[in-house]
């Protein structure tokens, strides 16, 4: 079979990404002359060329053809180009900061403009003589027209901050951009999370999750309901159809059954919102962790008595239950060589001290010691039933003495051992460490911890179940010698949160790794 057949046979499987050019016709022929096809340019990414044949679209290796026409490109001066659209919450900027930091690592000369109306093109060079290497658009849009432009074939990645819907998913698989729930299309690039912040003077320092809901939806009007002054509260919030307020209003105000009130006042940034929240001795809003500003930020609670304040640590380990994944979705086609080296550089140390410089929780990998943990000992002894006895507590306080905990923890969908999607991500996170011998000489345990709703037995049985779903999980992502992993399970005796709701049961439900 000649190179041509066989690459034609492999493109069922393989695209390229869009050429930013007008597409033309082009002949590629192979070079023993054997095989001819004809067919409309659509792309070039100096190594492939795509093209749409009477065959249907074909992704042919370029070393085994020669390239005849008017479309055909100029191969001496590839400049790879791919876009990037998607929350504006990230492309202001952590991805600019990701692209400079990845110009800066591989020695790039850069160039950026201000895209009116779009977002920024950055232009890196390379050479002593300055050649044009690769010109990166970002566009401002939302997570929501990301996901149209990557459908419409207007860019190539997507940075989002929820998940692709189920109708996005399918839209893709339609379009032959494959699965974007699977591990090699969507990743977890960043965290922030969402604080509760109000005016420095203002005595309200706990709220819980449910007495969020009530203010917002206007069932809490007024301060003194909450333990504060008497005075009428004013809610400020971004805007609930973009971003953070989209989050807000989803999975706070909506998920227990709220409605968002006409009196909750419009911020066009965080900056903004915390500005007049801090100028406000009355307000309250809800902004990013990373731009808290000189507001206050309120910690959660819960009528159990456990607080949950919004830490680097809680966060990147996502034990803070609005904890926010800041997603990059990519479709199942071939990106030019600098793009796939920028996706590399992403998942870098280098990259993570970029994130924490621009303001973001990076997911660089950190270990909590047992002495910064006393909290969780201390809620384990206070929540303990009649079922979670006093052996099973000092079984696991001598585990805990010995080892360290890992900032990386798995949790699940609904009640099931389903991994959610940032820990679909921490998979080949942990995966990629335990290749590069990041953890040898050292013993990794899996830990399953649970809710308490059930008998403690059953809850016992179902955390070491998950544990072993996630080392699974994670030695089928890696290549070559498997480490010995081992599995603990603890049930529902060390709680980090209250089970009374949903969102307090789905943090307690986890997989985390100990080190010793």
């Amino acid at each position: 079979m000649s190179i041509l057949r066989a690459a034609a046979i492999a493109a069922l499987f393989l695209v390229t990404a869009p050429f930013a050019a007008v597409a033309n016709d082009v002949t590629l022929t192979a070079r023993d002359g054997s095989v001819e096809l004809t067919g409309m340019l659509l792309g070039y990414d100096g190594e492939f060329y795509r093209i749409d044949t009477e065959y249907g679209v074909l992704t042919i290796d370029g070393s085994g053809v020669t390239c005849d026409g008017p479309g055909c490109p100029g191969l001496g001066s590839f400049v790879a180009e791919f876009t990037i659209s998607g929350a504006q919450e990230m492309g202001a900027v952590l991805i600019p900061a990701l692209v400079e930091g990845f110009a800066l690592r591989h020695s790039y000369a850069l160039k950026r403009e201000e895209l009116a109306g779009v977002g920024f093109l950055y232009t890196l060079f390379e050479g002593d003589a300055g050649r044009e290497a690769a010109r990166i658009t970002i566009k401002l849009t939302s997570s929501d027209e990301g996901f149209a432009d990557l459908l419409g074939n207007q860019a190539d990645m997507v940075i989002s901050m929820r998940e692709a819907t189920g109708r996005e998913r399918a839209m893709a698989r339609e379009a032959g951009m494959g699965d974007l729930r699977s591990l090699r299309q969507v990743r977890v690039i960043a965290l922030d999370a969402l604080v509760p912040v109000v005016a420095p003077g203002n005595p309200v320092r706990r709220l819980s999750m449910t007495q969020l809901m009530q203010i917002y939806s206007g069932q809490v009007t007024n301060w003194s309901e909450l333990g504060g002054e008497d005075a009428p509260i004013t809610p400020y919030l971004r805007d609930a159809s973009l971003g953070f307020g989209r989050v807000f209003v989803t999975d706070v105000v909506r998920a227990q059954g709220g409605a968002l009130a006409d009196n909750v006042l419009t911020q066009v940034s965080d900056a903004a919102l915390t500005h007049a929240v801090s100028e406000d001795p009355f307000g309250i809003g809800i902004a990013g962790f990373s731009h808290s500003g000189n507001a206050e930020v309120v910690t959660l609670s819960g009528p159990c008595g456990f607080d949950l304040a919004a830490t680097r640590n809680s966060i990147k380990a996502e034990d803070y239950p609005l904890t926010t994944p800041m997603y990059l979705y990519l479709p199942a086609r071939r990106l030019p060589k600098l793009a796939r080296d920028f996706l590399a550089y992403m998942r870098s140390d280098a990259a993570q001290f970029v994130t924490r410089r621009a303001g973001f929780v990076d997911q660089a990998f950190g270990e909590i010691p047992v002495g910064a943990q006393g909290d969780r000992l201390a809620n384990a002894i206070r929540a303990a039933g009649p079922e979670v006895g006093l052996d099973e507590l000092k079984r696991m306080a001598e585990i805990m003495a010995n080892a360290t905990r890992l900032s990386l923890t798995f949790r699940f969908e609904g009640g099931s051992i389903v991994l959610d999607a940032p820990s679909r991500s921490n998979v080949a996170l942990l995966a990629r460490a335990l290749e590069a011998g990041r953890f040898d000489g050292r013993q990794m345990a899996f830990v399953g911890f649970g809710d308490g709703q059930g008998a403690a037995s059953l809850n016992q049985k179902i955390a070491r179940r998950r544990a072993a779903a996630v080392r699974k999980a994670v030695l089928a992502e890696m290549e070559g010698a498997k480490p010995d992993l081992a599995i603990e399970a603890f049930g529902e005796a060390l709680p980090m949160a209250c089970d009374d709701s949903a969102w307090g049961r789905t943090v307690n439900r986890r997989v985390e790794i100990w080190l010793r």
